[in-house]
């Protein structure tokens, strides 16, 4: 697996997402459910934004707001550092650790395809080393 098209295909096309309009509180509601750190935001098909624990822990939890109080428009990060299908993994891994984020959305003719995870990618790269073992394993006894 080298693309990020091909992950997507692997795990699923489907991204959790909100609008931006929603509370935290129903955002942080979401994640819990679908046990997921962060949701796309989305207006009319588009992706405007992203909301993750970080953001609810630094721009919520720690400022002293509440949740139910605060809509996720208020603290999305935006603009979204986002991939393209034809990417490689790899770089879309150098690229989530460069910018410290641990989910990337996946955009495709600006429609959302796809969310990657920092997950998601390092499992990959775990595949592939524990097959190059297995490779040379085998070539080794011959």
């Amino acid at each position: 697996m080298d693309t990020v098209a091909q992950l997507i295909a692997a795990k699923g096309g489907h991204v959790w997402s909100i609008l931006p309009d929603e509370t935290v509180y129903a955002a942080i509601e979401r994640m819990a459910e679908k046990n997921t750190g962060a949701l796309a935001v989305v207006k009319d098909d588009l992706l405007v934004g992203i909301i993750s624990e970080r953001d609810y822990t630094r721009k919520v939890f720690l400022k002293g707001k509440a949740s139910t109080d605060t809509l996720v428009n208020e603290i999305m990060s935006f603009p979204v550092i986002c991939a393209s299908p034809k990417q490689e993994i790899d770089d879309c891994l150098a690229i989530m650790n460069t910018n410290g984020i641990r989910h990337m959305p996946v955009v495709l003719d600006k429609k959302l395809v796809g969310m990657l995870s920092l997950k998601d990618l390092v499992n990959v790269i775990i595949v592939r080393q524990e097959t190059t073992i297995h490779d040379l394993e085998s070539y080794i006894m011959g």
